[in-house]
């Protein structure tokens, strides 16, 4: 008992560590990019990388889909996160090319309160279903992060940046279930998808 007692402190230390893990690599990764990138992609990686972090609703939804693919489990595992990360290029693409989407806003609040909701209920799906689910809500995610891709950014590194931002929510959220799930803890999971869907919810009627 005493050996679970001291997975459980290392895993809620993990957890509150998490964000700050999460900004601090958002603060190295653009300096690191300058042995790879010229100067005016460096800017463009950077603001690629903070522009997910900008804003809850991204943040809670990337999240959310990692929980939902751990959950699922399976090949649903990688499948999930890589379709939300396709779609979401293909959706930034979009955006820096003008191509109007309409609902975005709408369709980004939406998607955390539904991804909540599937998380909370540990709702399994086909996984068709499931990267048809995400990669809908992906393209107005993908499309914001492109319409206000900054006019001195190049885009193939600011994209480079908001999927390497997104990749890193995903996991994380991945990592939460899965050690929850170790602890024997997975009914934290549900309860955070409630809390999701309840942000979802706030940010709906706060719009």
């Amino acid at each position: 008992t005493g050996d679970i007692g001291n997975m459980k402190d290392q895993a809620h230390r993990l957890i509150l560590l998490g964000p700050a893990i999460l900004g601090l690599a958002a603060y190295l990764l653009p300096s690191l990019a300058h042995a790879h990138f010229g100067v005016g992609d460096t800017a463009g990686f950077a603001h690629g990388v903070g522009h997910p972090l900008g804003g809850v609703d991204h943040i809670i939804a990337m999240v959310a889909v990692g929980l939902w693919a751990a959950q699922c489990g399976g090949r649903a595992l990688w499948f999930i996160p890589a379709a939300f990360v396709l779609v979401m290029g293909l959706g930034g693409f979009a955006g820096t090319m003008g191509f109007a989407v309409p609902f975005v806003e709408q369709g980004i609040v939406l998607s955390v309160l539904v991804l909540g909701v599937l998380v909370a209920a540990a709702v399994r799906l086909p996984l068709f279903t499931g990267a048809l689910i995400v990669g809908l809500f992906a393209v107005f995610h993908g499309h914001a992060h492109g319409a206000e891709m900054p006019a001195s950014a190049l885009g193939i590194a600011y994209g480079a940046g908001f999927v390497l931002a997104t990749a890193i929510l995903h996991a994380l959220g991945i990592g939460a279930a899965l050690l929850t799930r170790r602890l024997g803890q997975s009914s934290l999971v549900r309860v955070t998808g409630g809390a999701i869907a309840m942000s979802g919810v706030y940010l709906w009627l706060a719009a």
